[in-house]
């Protein structure tokens, strides 16, 4: 062999060498775990290969019951990962995914690839028990003495209330009420509820302010004891003393009605046996009763004299009627043939009725038809088994506005605004006189003038309706119109229109003398479809086209959201002598 060939065989031992020294190198490597892992070569040499790198964490740490928490993790130079502990599965080399512990406690998340391990944990706590909450609020936050306002409340997280301040006793966790004050000054309704997270308070302030003594106020609400089902009454109270001294008695739920002229009490069941109220006598020395009558019927009574109270003003000695009173002759077939008998509360719907109409007499237009004939149709001399007409040349029944020293020369009526599902209680006032102090001036509304009967004209759909009036003691707008679905006969609002959505009905009324005209929109709703706790609604029905075939009844529904004033025939005031009427 030449010393080339030599020199080859030992390089070739020295390469193997060395390749077996690699070897054991490389079998020295190993990896490590946590949050961040990989795996690295060790010992003397050099060599490295690419390790295997995981990496995890959450996004918050710190959880409460029921709240959820990100997973992030990532991974380096790895092929399949695992996860354990509080989740499981394999899942992505790097990814984030949304987790909710299911309970309090340490929730550990795992992540392997290729045997490296990382880990995080989440602690999550019970959720505290939350607290109460509680809020009151009125409306109206402000109201003159007397007024009504709804207090509201609700609460969260409450089992139990109580009411403190202006109002007292355990109460419901939510409700409303009406509340009301004849006191003027500011009153703090107060409420404290307590639940398994403690307890909370809450409270509402109302605004209460004197009345004027002009001032009296109107509410709609469900009626005297004894009625039921009524809508659209606005009632007043009024008080009836014996003429010229303090015995008297005052009478809730008094009908307010624009359409008539006088004041009508029921008097069973009303007025106390101890209010002796002197009879008025007719030309023929007897009693006197009179037979009032209205589109829907009837009331038969005695004609007495009273002083008649209403807010701060007084009708001294006037004619009243007093309904049915004991002991008083039955109705005359002349009467009777006239109508339906309303001469009870539950018939009536209310404890009587305040005329405060365009005229001072219930004779009126022309009260010296009941002056001069004895067949006037209204008045009877009585004797202790029957009744015939007469003549009334003084005391016929009156309007106690005319009567009272000032503010005498009309009222005006102001409602608020009812919603399309209607209201359980409305309050508004009635206001006596115009133009005689700052809360009853005309300012700018329109002056409708009447005739001599008390009418204007309104124009529906083509039709001139020439005998037209405002009358709140009439529940709904009555009118003819045979395009409007009427309500069922058994619905209890047989009369009534029943559209199938709210309808906007439109016309314009114009002065008796033609000086003023305006166009009128009011909507009417389906009774059928109202709450049974309803009690103001915008309703309307047919008025009867052989009834009043030239009539447009305006009733209660026009009055809501609008101030109506009303002037007493020859009465004068800043923008003319009535009738008439303004809004």
């Amino acid at each position: 062999m030449n010393a080339r060939f030599r020199h080859s065989r030992l390089c070739g031992f020295r390469r193997f060498a060395a390749a077996a020294a690699c070897l054991v190198l490389v079998s020295c490597g190993g990896g490590g775990g946590g949050g961040s892992a990989s795996s690295a070569s060790t010992g003397t040499s050099s060599f490295v290969t690419n390790p295997v790198i995981v990496s995890i964490g959450a996004s918050p740490t710190e959880l409460t019951v029921g709240q959820s928490t990100t997973l992030s993790w990532s991974s380096s130079n790895a092929t399949a990962c695992q996860a354990s502990g509080a989740w499981s599965g394999t899942v992505a080399l790097s990814g984030s995914q949304l987790v909710t512990p299911p309970a309090a406690g340490t929730f550990t998340y795992t992540l392997t690839c290729n045997g490296v391990a990382g880990s995080t944990s989440v602690v999550v706590a019970n959720a505290p028990t939350p607290m109460p909450t509680v809020s009151l609020s009125l409306a109206p936050a402000s109201v003159p003495a007397g007024q009504a306002s709804t207090l509201t409340w609700s609460t969260t997280n409450a089992t139990a209330c109580v009411a403190s301040g202006a109002w007292a006793g355990n109460q419901a966790t939510s409700g409303s009420l009406a509340v009301t004050q004849v006191v003027a000054g500011t009153y703090t309704y107060s409420l404290t509820c307590t639940g398994p997270g403690g307890s909370a308070s809450g409270s509402a302030t109302l605004g209460v302010t004197n009345v004027a003594a002009n001032v009296a106020t109107v509410v709609i609400d469900s009626g005297p004891a004894g009625v039921g089902g009524i809508i659209n009454v606005p009632f007043v109270s009024v008080t009836l003393c014996t003429p010229g001294t303090s015995t008297c008695q005052t009478v809730d739920h008094v009908l307010v009605d624009t359409g008539s002229y006088g004041l009508r009490i029921i008097a069973p069941g009303v007025l106390n046996a101890s209010l002796a109220l002197p009879a008025v006598t007719g030309p023929s020395g007897n009693p006197v009763g009179e037979c009032a009558q209205f589109v829907s019927g009837f009331l038969w009574g005695s004609v007495n004299l009273a002083d008649v109270k209403i807010a701060g003003e007084t009708a001294p000695s006037l004619p009243v009627q007093l309904v049915a009173p004991a002991g008083f002759p039955g109705v005359p077939s002349a009467c009777s043939r006239t109508g339906q008998n309303m001469g009870t509360v539950a018939a009536l719907g209310a404890n009587g009725i305040l005329g405060v109409g365009l005229f001072n007499q219930d004779c009126s237009p022309n009260p010296t038809t009941c002056a001069t004939q004895a067949n006037n149709g209204l008045y009877y001399a009585c004797t202790a088994s029957s009744c015939t007409g007469t003549v009334m040349p003084a005391n016929q029944v009156a309007n106690p506005v005319a009567a009272f020293t000032t503010d005498n020369n009309g009222v005006v009526l102001v409602m608020p605004a009812v919603a399309s599902g209607g209201a359980t209680t409305l309050t508004g006032t009635l206001i006596f006189g115009i133009d005689t102090q700052s809360n009853n001036n005309i300012g700018t509304a329109t002056i409708y003038a009447a005739n001599i009967n008390g009418y204007f004209t309104t124009t529906y759909k083509g039709t001139t309706l020439s005998s037209s009036f405002l009358d709140s003691g009439s529940n709904g707008l009555f009118f003819s119109d045979g395009t409007i679905p009427g309500c069922s006969a058994s619905s209890g609002f047989s009369g009534f229109y029943c559209p199938a959505t709210p309808l906007t009905v439109s016309a314009v009324n114009t002065s008796a003398n033609g000086a003023a005209s305006g166009a009128v929109s009011v909507t009417i709703v389906n009774p059928q479809a109202l709450d049974s706790t309803i009690r103001a609604a915008s309703i309307g029905g047919s008025i009867g086209s052989t009834r009043h075939p030239t009539a447009f009844d305006w009733g209660m529904p026009f009055f809501f959201g609008r101030t109506v004033f009303v002037a007493i025939s020859g009465a004068s005031t800043l923008h003319g002598t009535g009738p008439y009427w303004a809004y």
